[in-house]
């Protein structure tokens, strides 16, 4: 496994923390995730539990341990810093300010572990006018521009369903992490690694923010049709619809093939991509007019062997249901030794050589309490005596 050898403290909790630590995990490393004794990771208690274990939990809590640690009592942050001495990594997502109050801030750090890697996921970042206010992936989602450019024309702005700013932030926190390990390694040093939901949906503006840099133009909401293409978006078959996205001239010179549409060339208005970009109802009412003749499948196959980019619109049922998801593994079953089958969602990251792999169930709270103490050479007696207190 590639980080094999790489021990992680993992302080967060919710979604983009746990989402970044469990990439490292996926990838090899030890990831230790320390808990409150008092229910742990709130989404533990999140989402559907068909056998008594949070699928939304177990989904991004896979291949870790588990310990539980009163971070508030003295004796607890001991213990934290006993286990930070042998660590590489420690990932938190608390507000700014939290680890410093709690004496483990970055100068604390390096004086523990001087090589240390330490990572901060934020909702704004560590310092500017808004680093102490609480965020959410909802608010990232409004405060990023993000959500301005989204949903239809004429229409309130729209979020995306699934949490955005919070996977996001922690890919980006995964990918800084391995960033400052790979410098670590040629120069022995530690590093503070920092982002957040914010900066993270912001740097995916994309042609957006180009365009505004470029023009002063604030992008209009285009919903399903693009800011820059024509045509382009959902089309109406005869039982559905289908998603057609001839980015360039090439591509919709082939979609005008595959329709038998090819006398749509000698139209002056569509002669280019900001003609066609300019009469787009015309456009798309003439290539809707073709379209609604033949079903989804017939549409799906003719325009694939011409070369056009285009898909069917899947729920989430037919996602996994479908062949080319079921080939990528993108939904795998854990055997759990206390709550059975769980499924949860694949890897996106393929190796040739070293894949990644289950090799720990999502924990149950404080599974390796036992372990992992005793590792830092705490008798059972001692173990038991914490916590019969409530300090694990």
């Amino acid at each position: 496994m590639q980080l094999q050898g790489i021990r992680v403290i993992d302080l967060t909790r919710i979604l983009s923390g746990p989402f970044c630590t469990m990439f490292l995990a996926d990838m090899g490393a030890e990831v230790i995730k320390i808990e409150d004794p008092k229910g742990g990771d709130p989404v533990r208690h999140q989402g559907e539990a068909p056998n008594g274990y949070s699928y939304y939990f177990a989904s991004f809590n896979r291949n870790k341990r588990s310990i539980t640690l009163d971070l508030r009592a003295p004796e607890g942050k001991d213990i934290l810093r006993e286990l930070l001495k042998t660590a590489d990594v420690v990932v938190n997502n608390y507000r700014p300010g939290i680890m410093d109050k709690m004496g483990f801030g970055r100068e604390a750090l390096s004086r523990i572990k001087p090589d240390l890697v330490s990572c901060n996921v934020t909702g704004f970042g560590l310092d500017g006018p808004y680093a102490d206010r609480p965020s959410f992936d909802f608010i990232a989602q409004a405060m990023s521009g993000f959500m301005s450019v989204n949903g239809a024309a004429n229409e309130p702005p729209m979020r995306a369903a699934p949490p955005i700013s919070d996977l996001i932030a922690g890919s980006y926190a995964a990918m800084g992490i391995l960033a400052a390990l790979v410098r670590r390694a040629r120069t022995g040093q530690g590093e503070e690694v920092t982002t957040s939901l914010t900066d993270g949906l912001t740097s995916m503006l994309a042609f957006l923010a180009t365009n505004y840099f470029a023009t002063g133009k604030l992008p209009l909401r285009t919903g399903n049709d693009h800011a820059l293409a024509s045509p382009y978006g959902l089309f109406e078959a005869s039982d559905g619809q289908v998603a057609i996205a001839p980015s360039n001239d090439t591509f919709y010179d082939k979609l005008l093939v595959a329709l038998e549409l090819e006398h749509l060339r000698e139209r002056p208005e569509f002669a280019n991509n900001a003609l066609r970009f300019a009469n787009r109802e015309a456009i798309n009412a003439a290539l809707n007019e073709k379209v609604r003749q033949k079903p989804i499948a017939h549409w799906i196959e003719k325009l694939n062997e011409a070369g056009v980019p285009c898909g069917r619109v899947l729920n989430i049922g037919e996602v996994f249901d479908d062949p080319q998801t079921q080939h990528q593994q993108m939904r795998l079953t854990i055997e759990h030794p206390e709550h059975g089958r769980l499924d949860v969602l694949g890897f996106p990251i393929k190796f040739s050589d070293e894949p990644c792999q289950i090799h720990r169930p999502p924990p149950t709270l404080g599974v390796d309490n036992e372990a992992v103490l005793g590792q830092l050479g705490l008798t059972a007696e001692a173990i038991a005596s914490l916590k019969n207190r409530g300090i694990i």
